[in-house]
């Protein structure tokens, strides 16, 4: 990870010709800014959430009730990042006249410890938040949208409850190609917490 104007980046990665509204698997990791320690602390191989951290886990969770062509299988909220993985997954994408085929690796979403499943669930009102017609921001049918939505929801929170939190401006994504390279990375988001030493947003 690189440093600008003595911020942390993470260089992009987005390939090119390929719509990021297309069906696809994407492994997604969001840092904190400056890779500050927002979102809690590694104990003993688990994550222990700060009340920040508890947000941005609920509004992880929340992303298909904002986004219903986004699915979710694994996530984990670290101490100064997020890695999750997200399907876009749409009867057609308009890379062709017909409807697509399912996106079928996503099957197994049981797991336990931080890492979370896919289910529907509410974010939590205040009394400021109650004018807030969309919590989680413009929506648009992509990847960007999605990850610009989270952020700008977790965002408000933090702004709303006087919590000191940024997100480094960018993200990285990455599309996964096959079965075998999607086991991988599901294993490494839910075996992220007790190997956090070895990891490299650890400092």
């Amino acid at each position: 990870m690189d440093k600008f104007l003595n911020k942390y980046r993470i260089q992009s990665t987005r390939l090119q010709n390929w719509d990021y509204g297309w069906n696809a698997d994407y492994f997604v990791t969001i840092c904190t800014q400056s890779r500050q320690y927002f979102f809690g602390n590694i104990v003993n191989g688990r994550m222990i959430l700060s009340e920040i951290g508890k947000i941005a886990n609920k509004y992880w969770i929340n992303i298909p009730e904002h986004f219903p062509f986004a699915k979710l299988d694994v996530h984990v909220v670290m101490p100064n990042h997020i890695h999750g993985i997200i399907t876009i997954d749409k009867p057609n994408d308009g890379r062709n006249g017909t409807k697509n085929e399912k996106r079928t690796t996503t099957q197994n979403r049981n797991v336990g410890g931080i890492v979370e499943t896919q289910y529907f669930a509410s974010l939590p009102q205040s009394p400021q938040s109650q004018n807030l017609k969309n919590k989680f921001g413009p929506q648009s049918q992509n990847l960007a949208s999605i990850i610009r939505g989270y952020k700008t929801g977790v965002t408000i929170y933090a702004r709303i409850n006087n919590i000191n939190f940024g997100w480094q401006s960018r993200y990285h994504d990455h599309i996964i190609r096959n079965k075998t390279e999607y086991q991988r990375i599901r294993n490494y988001i839910i075996n992220n917490p007790k190997n956090w030493d070895n990891d490299k947003f650890y400092h």
